[in-house]
């Protein structure tokens, strides 16, 4: 069987009736060249009793014990045979015609290998207003994506080899794992904006990742501390992602010390003042 274009990955944990609308919005795309990967890691609210309910030969389905988010997307994209990769979570969806709209755009646009669109936001049910901050941006986004993530997972296609010259998901971390992936991403690739909404992105409800760790900017914090210490910048990128660690380990040691977690302060201050060190040697 020839190979399919895109490969959709939607890893999913205990979230069925969220993942049979997104299942369905991939199902019912107007370009039918995918295949489309499930990765249930560990869920235990009978997720594989709503596969029945498929049937679609396009569709694969991976039970897996329960690992975390990188991890599965990892075992997805190990699956993969398409030349774009495509992620959804589990509570987003696709709008009929993003396959269908985003292949056009990468034969119109060849140069580029990675994409991703705009979206429409829902929380708790109603249509949220993006900010003027959310804006998507397009070309060469290193410095944006290192203030705050702003490539969503959901809405991008990426030529399968771009894994293989960044590597994965990073496995250690249980949130802010696509954050971390899109430093790696931006510091030596540009993106191109399809100036479409094509994805749905649904937030607000309680089992949402980032509701479950508190401090998010620490495991940022680490994603910046490990792209600087690669040693992979250059010397405008180094300044900015180092400029960028600073300013999150402070703010974050202002709330440790509030919290009176003074082991938490010193470990940040010693972030700081090492990485000092090795850019006096630039």
């Amino acid at each position: 069987m020839k190979n399919p274009f895109f490969s959709v990955i939607i890893p999913t944990y205990n979230r069925k009736d969220f993942l049979k609308i997104a299942i369905s919005s991939v199902l019912y795309q107007t370009f039918p060249n995918f295949e489309l990967i499930i990765v249930d890691d560990g869920s235990s609210d009978n997720t594989h009793k709503l596969m029945h309910f498929f049937k679609d030969k396009r569709l694969i389905y991976l039970k897996e014990t329960h690992h975390g988010v990188s991890w599965a997307r990892n075992q997805g994209l190990k699956r993969a045979k398409g030349e774009f990769i495509c992620f959804l979570d589990s509570d987003d969806r696709f709008r009929m015609h993003k396959l269908e709209i985003t292949y056009e755009y990468i034969k119109k646009y060849p140069q580029y290998k990675i994409f991703h669109t705009e979206e429409i936001w829902y929380r708790n049910g109603k249509m949220f207003a993006q900010k003027s901050y959310h804006k998507k941006p397009g070309g060469f986004v290193f410095e944006k994506a290192i203030k705050l993530c702003c490539i969503s997972i959901s809405t991008v296609a990426i030529k399968k080899e771009i894994f293989k010259d960044v590597g994965l998901f990073d496995e250690n971390l249980p949130v802010c794992e696509d954050y971390d992936f899109w430093l790696r991403v931006t510091a030596k690739w540009p993106v191109f904006l399809i100036p479409h909404c094509l994805t749905i992105k649904e937030g607000g409800h309680m089992d949402q990742q980032s509701k479950k760790y508190p401090a998010l900017d620490r495991f940022r914090i680490y994603a910046l501390k490990r792209i600087l210490e690669e040693g992979n910048l250059d010397q405008e990128k180094y300044r900015i992602a180092l400029k960028e660690l600073k300013n999150k380990c402070q703010i974050y040691i202002q709330g440790a010390k509030k919290r009176k977690k003074y082991q938490e302060v010193k470990y940040y201050e010693s972030i700081i003042l090492e990485l000092e060190k090795k850019e006096r040697l630039w």
